[in-house]
Order: C-alpha cells, then structure tokens, then sequence
C-alpha cells in the first residue's frame, strides 16, 4: 500500500462496520434496549463520528466515562440519552444538568449531592445507581441497598435505572457471573419496576439471563474480541497502515534496538517503521532472542518485530519477502488489518484487544470509511 506523502501512517475507521455490530448485538440482545459505550474517545476511534454513526444505526443510549466525554457526545448527536459511568463529580451537578447527562451514582455521597440539587431545583433530575456486586470498583455496597432506597423513597425520587458490572464475563463458565447475577438479582428486589442492567459485551454474547431491560456493548462494537475462547463474531473496525521508512541489510551475529536483545542468526533484511510505542504500539510487543514479539503486514506477508520497540521506530524482519519482492521506502506496512486484528496484536503483546484500541492516539492521520448513515432495518 502507498501512503500519501507526508502524512504518516493512516488510521482508518470503518462507520459501516461499527453500525452494522451494533445491528447484530441489538438482534441478539431482542427484548432489551442496546446502548452504545463510547468511553475512551469511542475506543480510540473518535468519539463524535462513532456516536452519530451508532445514532444512525438505531442506538439512543450513549455511556460515557466521564462529563467531558458526555459532553462531547451531547454535541454529536443531541437528542442522546447519555450516562455517565464515572459518576457525579463533586460539585459538578449543575454541569450536568445543563447538558442533560445523567451520572450513574455509586456513593451515598454522590447521592446526596445530587438530591440536595433536586430538592434545590424541585426537580428529579435523572441517574441511574450502580452497586457493586464483586468488582470492588464503584458502586454502592450491597448493604447499603435498604438505606439508598429508603432515602429516595423519603423524596419520591426514582432512578432511570439500577445496574452493576461483571468482573469475569470474558470466561462464561466462572462461577462468579452466576454468584454476581444472583447478588444483583436480591438488590432489584429492593427497587421494583427500575429497569436493571448488568451485561456489557461478553455478557450480552453469554445468555439473556443477563440481559434484564438494558444492555452496554462497548469492545464488541469496535470489533474487539469480547469473549475468551470463541471465534469473534464481529466485523474489525480499524485498520491501521504505517509508513516504511529505510530498508537494510544486516548481518549474522548483529544487533537491533536498544539493550541489543536481539542478535540476528542469519544475514538478513529489515524494514524500519515510522511507527512506535509513541503511537500505540506497545514495547510489549518487542522481540529478542529469547521471545517473539509482534508481527506487522508487508506485501501481504506477515513479518516479525525483531528488538525493543523504540518510542518512534520499530524494526521488522522482511527477509522472506524474498531479494525480488522489497518494499520501498514510504511504502506502506499494515499494523492492523484484515490478516492480523486488534485481538492478533494484542495476544502477541501480552495484553487486551481494549488496551491496543485505547492506545490509537499516535501521529497518523484519521479516516473515516464506509457508511455509518444507514437507517436501522
């Protein structure tokens, strides 16, 4: 692939894609509402163009970590429903009111400050409250479900929704999904007629006893595996091309990169990318003489990192490319594609499909393709 001129490595976002997911887990999901998260800048690929796509594919409930990112998708698609995940900031309540968000309360000093700014207003602003049923994250303790719902019974106050979150959803079989349903079944019993949600991706994929009235897709949607052990089921959504810089020859017994962890045992050709850890590409993903690292696609052909990768470069071995078959210099190298996912680079670096799309803040230029203005159906 030829890059254009200047511009570095291209990230694209396939609308289309990110649409038709949403389509396919709102199918599955039949019976309860789907929602859209869209935290982290839409996992790295750009939180206004993901929500109005997500928006046009059907989704009308929006969850956002944090007010600022609430905000930002108040402004792409207006008529949003919008949660916001990290709760209510200390005294931000009127911020959030004045952009319509709704935070998802998890303290009973949260709770407080948003009920003295309803009885200020005498008006019962909407939120959702979280309790924690074995993440030890946010949420209110189960013990303290009988005082919550006594103290918004006392002001005839009710949330939009109650909801909790699953710690082991990415492993079906764990015990603890079955013992966390079992908890946030007892807490609904003390709010009865408040929708409920607890499955995000990997719940929503495990069985509709998770379901309940919502439910809150997010790695599913970008195409990221949700679900340890099962083939993936969802269309990539982010393909990521680099530049080629300068091809080498090096020779038997050599070094690359720093620490020189990697001796070459053979003469052989490299390819060094306009591309680094500075970009998303994690130092996880290194190589030496005693591991593997990641791999990146050139001419179609899958090729190995060799040595540390460097904040802005990294190194990849294209000898069996073959001496009739080498790439020039601004030639593209494909870092995520169709051959090697987000989930394929994220297995090689030791981490998750989340952490290599969250990482997607590099200096590349960002294109946005297909389309994601198609209406539902």
């Amino acid at each position: 692939m030829a890059l254009t001129s200047g511009l570095g490595g291209q990230l694209s976002i396939d609308l289309g894609a990110l649409a038709r997911n949403w389509r396919a887990l709102d199918k599955v999901s039949a019976g309860a509402l789907t929602g859209a998260v869209v935290k982290a800048d839409a996992y790295g690929t750009g939180i206004t163009m993901a929500s109005k796509a997500l928006h046009a594919a059907g989704a009308r409930f929006f969850f956002a970590a944090t007010p600022d990112e609430g905000m930002a998708v108040r402004a792409a698609v207006p008529d949003a429903h919008i949660f916001v995940l990290n709760g209510l900031y200390p005294g931000a309540a009127n911020l959030y009111i004045r952009q319509n968000l709704m935070p998802i309360i998890s303290s009973m000093a949260m709770l407080e400050e948003w009920l003295a700014k309803c009885v200020e207003r005498n008006e019962a602003y909407p939120s959702a409250f979280h309790f924690d049923t074995g993440m030890n994250r946010l949420g209110f303790r189960l013990n303290e479900a009988t005082l919550v719902r006594d103290r918004i019974q006392a002001l005839g106050y009710a949330p939009q929704m109650v909801m909790s979150h699953l710690a082991c959803a990415d492993q079906p079989s764990h015990e603890k999904n079955r013992t966390q349903l079992a908890l946030f079944g007892s807490v609904m019993t003390q709010f009865p007629g408040i929708p409920a949600s607890l499955a995000n991706s990997a719940g929503l994929m495990t069985g509709r006893d998770y379901h309940f009235q919502m439910v809150r897709p997010g790695i599913a949607l970008y195409g990221g595996r949700a679900v340890s052990g099962r083939k993936n089921p969802m269309a990539p959504v982010v393909t990521l091309h680099v530049p080629i810089v300068q091809v080498k020859e090096a020779r038997t017994g050599e070094t690359v990169g720093y620490g020189a962890t990697h001796a070459l045992s053979r003469d052989s050709r490299l390819a060094i990318l306009s591309h680094g850890y500075a970009d998303g590409f994690l130092r996880s993903l290194s190589a030496s003489n005693t591991r593997p690292g990641g791999k990146v696609v050139i001419r179609g052909k899958a090729c190995p990192v060799v040595g540390r990768v460097s904040m802005d470069q990294v190194t990849v071995d294209i000898t069996e490319l073959g001496p009739d078959n080498i790439p020039n210099p601004g030639e593209g190298a494909e870092v995520l594609g169709n051959l090697l996912g987000v989930d394929d680079l994220a297995d090689a670096g030791g981490t998750i499909g989340y952490e290599i799309l969250t990482s997607l803040k590099g200096r590349y230029s960002r294109n946005y393709v297909g389309d994601g203005n198609l209406p539902p159906g």
